[in-house]
């Protein structure tokens, strides 16, 4: 049995439930060797077989285990049986902002900390190839030091999903958030379609109630398409320029995530007089931030325990021969490592871009059979002289993204790597009986 009494699979004592949907369960837990407070969401494998909603659970496990930012709920493992899929998940004592707002509007200093914190979650997000899709106070939850946390990533799209036109197309999301674009079935860009729910969460913070309201769904829409809204009299001058900009219903004018961070409103130094911190602990300097986002993320038990096929969920739900990533372990620096990607980019004659957290973007100078291949390699650290690098393809032909990694990458690496493992590899494909842990 993977639960005895009140105890998951010998590792989390459960309690109280906190929430339940059609195909899972949510509860609070604490972990019985650390102490931490835990949330527990268990869903019934065999009801998302049978409704074939198995490759939402993929992408969502996918996806967690990309964004990892303190503003988005982390997500600590993975645990299955033959009937339950089990997710440890970060415990957000302070429920959903949702519950703030139906006490009426918040202050417009707390509505732009939430605001600054949402908008650095969904830009890291965004870095990533991904792209959160239902963004409302809903899914937004907050820990016991009141720092907002993005979660249900059950919509969520990578850039691998977009269609040759380099656009998404499944219509998605909770109507009064989304964006016009998205309405209309013609293709639309998911970083800008974050964007304008961030504005329709924006504009709900400081006022209290939505920008579009209306019964009738053809009524709101038509509202949503138009951008027809009013500023309530108390919104000071210039958070209604940023609205404005944000809510602006033609995709290709509307403010970047780049150009919000640059906007007075966001920037006020009046605001900044308290932490608007993105860290769960709510506080330290610029310095010591920028330090954190150019140090590779440090790899725990349960990631090291997820590299070994005999505890990898993955093939719970996927083949291993379909898989897009490979991982390397190597003895050096990450500074070397880095010196040594952006050689071989460059010599590929791809463009090499350094990201935040150890993370570098290649991506192809001429469009390809599926449009441009985008690759990431994301440097993970074991210790400061033994790392493990992660090569995965965001956008573009399998195949253009194979020669790469066979005819570049891999022997370009091959003088200071130990092994490669993952898209080559034809593993075999078996169900524990009892459990597994994925990171």
């Amino acid at each position: 049995m993977d639960i005895k009494g009140n105890i998951l699979m010998e590792r989390y004592e459960l309690g109280r439930l906190l929430g339940q949907g059609t195909f899972a369960k949510v509860y609070y837990a604490r972990n019985l060797t650390t102490g931490q407070s835990v949330a527990i969401k268990v869903i019934d494998k065999e009801k998302v077989l049978r409704i074939g909603l198995i490759n939402q659970i993929k992408r969502e496990i996918s996806i967690m285990k990309l964004v990892r930012h303190p503003n988005v709920l982390q997500l600590y493992e993975v645990m299955a049986t033959k009937t339950k899929i089990y997710f440890a998940l970060e415990y957000a004592k302070g429920g959903e902002l949702f519950d703030k707002l139906a006490k009426g509007k918040l202050k417009e200093q707390t509505a732009h900390r939430y605001f600054h914190q949402l908008i650095n979650a969904v830009d890291f997000c965004h870095s990533r190839g991904v792209y959160h899709r239902d963004l409302k106070p809903e899914n937004l939850l907050l820990d016991e030091n009141e720092n907002l946390k993005v979660s249900d990533f059950g919509l969520s799209a990578l850039a691998e999903s977009k269609h040759q036109d380099g656009l998404l197309h499944t219509t998605c999301g909770t109507p009064a958030y989304v964006a016009p674009e998205v309405i209309t079935r013609r293709g639309y860009d998911g970083d800008k379609a974050d964007v304008w729910s961030c504005g329709v969460i924006l504009y709900v913070l400081l006022a209290g109630y939505l920008p579009f309201h209306e019964p009738n769904l053809v009524q709101l829409y038509r509202k949503i398409g138009k951008s027809e809204f009013k500023f309530p009299n108390w919104f000071q001058a210039e958070v209604r320029k940023l609205i404005l900009r944000i809510l602006d219903p033609n995709p290709v004018n509307r403010i970047t995530i780049l150009k919000i961070k640059e906007h007075p409103w966001f920037r006020n130094d009046k605001f900044s007089k308290q932490p608007c911190s993105n860290r769960a602990s709510g506080s330290g300097t610029d310095d010591e931030e920028n330090q954190d986002l150019m140090a590779p993320p440090y790899m725990n038990a349960f990631d090291i325990i997820s590299l070994s096929p005999g505890f990898d969920l993955t093939t719970l739900f996927e083949e291993a021969r379909l898989k897009k990533e490979a991982r390397l372990t190597i003895w050096q620096p990450a500074s070397v490592i880095r010196s040594k990607l952006a050689e071989i980019g460059k010599r590929l004659g791809m463009k090499v871009s350094k990201r935040e957290a150890g993370l570098l973007k290649l991506d192809a100078m001429q469009e390809g059979r599926k449009g441009f291949l985008s690759i990431d390699a994301e440097i993970f650290e074991f210790t400061p002289s033994f790392h493990l690098v992660e090569v995965k393809k965001c956008n573009g032909d399998t195949l253009e993204y194979q020669k790469v990694l066979n005819d570049g990458l891999r022997p370009g690496l091959e003088d200071i790597s130990w092994t490669l493992q993952g898209a080559e590899q034809d593993q075999q494909v078996h169900e524990p009986e009892q459990q597994g842990v994925l990171q």
